[in-house]
């Protein structure tokens, strides 16, 4: 039985352009989280130096990583106490966060 590999897509231009745009308008070092969504890929949270939260969608958790390693000053990251601690919400992200429940 002949092993399959699955090729790893490249990160689109408009999604570089995307994460260097976040990095340099939210300071340096920003950081990274890569996320599964399933089927429609993967989510990269992108967390800036001044806390603003940010992301980009890719098809798969691989172009994620790919994402973040072409990013320069892009650092991979978890959801740990350190990176959640880094998170600055304001009350405009939570109100459009919430949804048409949270417009009225």
């Amino acid at each position: 039985m002949a092993e399959e590999t699955e090729k790893t897509e490249a990160p689109t231009a408009k999604q570089l352009g995307a994460a260097r745009r976040f990095v340099a308008e939210h300071g340096k070092p920003s950081k990274a989280v890569v996320e599964n969504i399933g089927r429609i890929g993967a989510r990269v949270v992108l967390i800036g130096a001044d806390g603003a939260l940010g992301d980009v969608i890719v098809p798969a958790p691989a172009t994620g990583e790919a994402l973040v390693e072409a990013t320069e000053d892009l650092e991979p990251a978890e959801w740990d106490a350190e990176t959640v601690g880094a998170t600055k919400i304001g009350a405009a992200h939570r109100h459009r966060m919430a949804g048409p429940r949270g417009r009225r």
